[in-house]
């Protein structure tokens, strides 16, 4: 059964992602510089892209979801 997601659910996805990037890498921290900034974001995406399970990606990481769907 496929599963088909409205404009209203993937920006609520949308809007959890950036509340969570808010939350946990940018309040927390005092970045000096705009530069240490962006590289706090990047190690945030990086690690959320790479290390988090997904549950609606069946637990498998939005890189393994993606690199598996190239292979194939």
């Amino acid at each position: 059964m496929v599963k088909y997601q409205t404009q209203s659910t993937k920006r609520d996805g949308k809007q959890r992602r950036f509340k969570s990037l808010k939350t946990e890498r940018i309040y927390p921290y005092e970045y000096l510089t705009p530069r240490a900034l962006r590289a706090g974001i990047r190690e945030y995406i990086d690690e959320y892209n790479t290390e988090l399970p997904h549950q609606t990606h069946n637990y498998m990481t939005p890189a393994e979801v993606y690199f598996e769907r190239k292979v194939a």
